[in-house]
């Protein structure tokens, strides 16, 4: 066989991870992002790591408030993660305007950078305040997504995390991102795909100052609308 016979391989289409982690944390009390909860575990070192079991490649973190405990946080888990070299810090530093410059950070790097290459069909997003998120909850929304994926994990019928956006969707709603709304306008618009995970955990972010425990309970502060997406 010659070699102009031989097919070029497609790469397969990847999910990619993100972590906001950006907020000040005004009700919790501090940054989320500096959290480490009663067993010793930092919130996002267990968010990253969720996200990098399911599959999702690469996985990008969002920092801004404590961004520097954050990374410190981050190196002393280095040797937990399976592949560092595809784990990525990103600064936004108008983190101070609304949690939806963290989305728009973390969007605007993922289309931007060459290094993540072109077979990106969706990320899967979730917020650092949710504690109990498992790596089979995010399987579970991320199967299968496509580039024209818009899908959020439900528990007990709330809307929670993670949330699957198909790569089509990353420039329009950019485009409509503004202050604290967040991702919920598009969302809502464009009727995001409900996935049950009720069977993969409680779905409940932490939103004020409380000891969280080795069996994750804590002092939940529980918003049952869709403004959850993007929450840090």
């Amino acid at each position: 066989m010659h070699s102009d016979d031989v097919a070029t391989p497609v790469a397969s289409p990847r999910v990619a991870g993100l972590v906001l982690a950006a907020g000040a944390g005004s009700r919790y009390g501090r940054p989320k992002a500096t959290v480490v909860d009663a067993a010793g575990e930092p919130w996002l070192v267990r968010a990253v790591l969720a996200l990098e079991a399911a599959g999702c490649d690469p996985v990008l973190l969002v920092l801004g408030a404590g961004a520097a405990q954050a990374e410190t946080l981050l190196r002393a888990a280095t040797d937990r993660f399976e592949r560092p070299d595809r784990l990525c810090v990103v600064h936004a530093d108008d983190w101070a305007t609304g949690l939806s410059a963290s989305l728009d950070a973390g969007l605007t790097r993922l289309q931007a950078d060459p290094a993540f290459g072109d077979n990106l069909a969706a990320v899967a997003v979730v917020p650092v305040d949710v504690p109990d998120l498992t790596a089979a909850a995010v399987r579970r929304v991320i199967a299968d997504a496509t580039v024209d994926s818009l899908r959020q994990a439900h528990f007990d019928g709330r809307p929670g995390h993670p949330v699957v956006i198909g790569r089509a969707h990353w420039a329009p709603l950019r485009a409509g991102l503004t202050g604290d709304t967040g991702a919920r306008p598009y969302l809502l618009a464009h009727r995001v795909v409900p996935v049950a995970c009720d069977d993969l955990g409680t779905g409940l972010d932490v939103d004020r100052d409380a000891e969280v425990d080795v069996d994750g309970d804590a002092d939940l502060d529980v918003d049952g609308q869709v403004d959850r997406p993007t929450a840090e």
